[in-house]
C-alpha cells in the first residue's frame, strides 16, 4: 500500500527545501488534519543521498539539536549530493518530551518498516522505509539514553545482508567516528524493528547512535553527533567543503545479550555502584535496591558477565522490569 504521508518538498528540485511530512490524523477537533513532521531537502545535484534522522524517541535531544544546527549550516554551504534531514521524526513525542507517542503510544523504533493504514506513528515508520529510503544512499539515526538510561557514547550497526554492504557498514561506522562502534545482530529490545535494521533489509548502510543520559542536552553527545553527521557528509562526497574536526578511532566492541544485563528484580530506589564505560568484572557489586517499605535489608545486585558498562538506569526509582546494567566486551572476548 501507498504511503498515505505527504509533502509539497520536489526531492528531485535543486536548491534548499522546507516543509512537513505530512502525516494524516482525524482528531475529535481536525477531522481532516494532519501531523506536521518537519523534513528539509537540500539537493546539489548529482551525487549521493544522506537520510538523517533524530527525534526518533521524543526525549533524546543530542540528535535533535545537531540536525537543526546542521540545517542552519547547509542554507549557507555548497552541496554537491543531496541531505535529506528530518530532526523531529516522531513529532508527537517530541512536541511532548516523551519517548513513545502521546497519540497511539506508538514507540517509532519499535514499528519498522511500518504501515501505512496503520497509526499515526506506525505511519510515519511506513513513510520513512517506503519513500525515503529508496532516495537514500547512507542513513544515519541519531539517539541517546533518554529519560530512562545513562548511555555511554556509541554508534550501532547491522552486520549486512552480504560481504559489500558489511564493508560499507564498516566505511560508515569508520567515518562516524564514535568512541565506540558495535554491530548489533538482534540484541536489545529493537531487534529486527528498528530505523536502522529496516535500513539494512533494503540493502542500504545505515547506523544508530547513542549519545547521551536523561531528557537534557550532552555537551559531549552533541559534539560526537555533529561531528559524526560532518565527516560522513565530507566524507562521502555529499558536503565535500563542510568543517569537520577529525575523530579518534572508534574502538570496536560486541554487545552483551540479555543474560548478561541486569534487570530489577524489585521495585524501590536504586543505587548504583558503577557507570556507563566502566571496565567490570564477573561478580562485582553492581548496586542495591533499596526497598520502599525500608524494613528488608537492601538487594545487593552484581554484574552477571565481566565487560565494559553500556547503560545503567538513570532514575533512581525503579520497578520490577527495569533494565539497570547492560554490558559490551571486546570482540574477541
Amino acid at each position: 500500500m501507498k504511503s498515505r504521508v505527504w509533502t509539497t518538498i520536489d526531492f528531485n528540485a535543486r536548491g534548499a527545501q522546507a516543509d512537513f511530512a505530512r502525516v494524516p490524523y482525524s482528531s475529535d477537533t481536525s477531522a481532516y488534519g494532519w501531523i506536521p513532521v518537519p523534513m528539509f531537502c537540500f539537493n546539489g545535484g548529482d551525487g549521493p543521498t544522506a537520510l538523517l534522522t533524530a527525534g526518533t524517541h521524543g526525549d533524546e535531544y543530542e540528535g535533535q539539536v545537531a540536525l537543526r544546527r546542521l540545517v542552519h549550516d547547509l542554507r549557507k554551504g555548497r552541496v554537491r549530493g543531496r541531505v535529506i534531514i528530518l530532526p523531529a521524526l516522531n513529532q508527537p513525542a517530541v512536541a511532548a518530551g516523551r519517548r513513545n507517542s502521546p497519540l497511539d503510544g506508538g514507540n517509532l523504533n519499535r514499528l519498522f518498516p511500518g504501515d501505512a493504514a496503520g497509526g499515526p506513528t506506525s505511519m510515519i515508520a511506513h513513510y520513512v522505509a517506503s519513500e525515503l529510503f529508496p532516495m537514500a544512499d547512507v542513513v544515519i539515526d541519531l539517539h541517546s539514553g533518554g529519560s530512562s538510561l545513562d548511555h555511554v557514547a556509541m554508534a550501532l550497526a547491522r552486520p549486512g545482508r552480504d560481504e559489500k554492504q558489511a564493508e560499507d557498514i564498516r566505511r560508515l561506522l569508520k567515518s562516524f567516528g564514535a568512541p565506540y562502534s558495535a554491530m548489533t545482530a538482534g540484541e536489545g529490545g529493537g531487534a529486527n524493528t528498528t530505523l536502522f535494521a529496516a535500513a539494512e533489509e533494503q540493502g542500504i548502510p545505515a547506523l544508530t547512535a547513542e549519545l547521551g543520559s536523561g531528557s537534557t542536552l550532552s555537551k559531549a553527545g552533541l559534539a560526537i553527533a555533529e561531528g559524526g553527521v560532518r565527516r560522513v557528509l565530507r566524507d562521502y562526497g555529499i558536503v565535500p567543503e563542510i568543517d569537520a574536526l577529525e575523530a579518534g578511532e572508534t574502538k570496536l566492541v560486541r554487545l552483551l545479550g540479555l543474560l548478561e544485563s541486569i534487570y530489577a528484580p524489585c521495585g524501590g530506589l536504586f543505587e548504583p555502584l558503577a557507570a556507563p564505560g566502566d571496565v567490570v568484572e564477573c561478580g562485582r557489586p553492581a548496586g542495591f535496591i533499596h526497598g520502599l517499605d525500608a524494613v528488608n535489608e537492601p538487594v545487593e545486585l552484581t554484574f552477571p558477565a565481566a565487560g565494559i558498562v553500556t547503560f545503567r538506569r538513570f532514575p533512581t526509582l525503579c520497578s520490577v522490569g527495569d533494565a539497570l546494567f547492560g554490558l559490551m566486551a571486546e570482540p574477541d572476548q
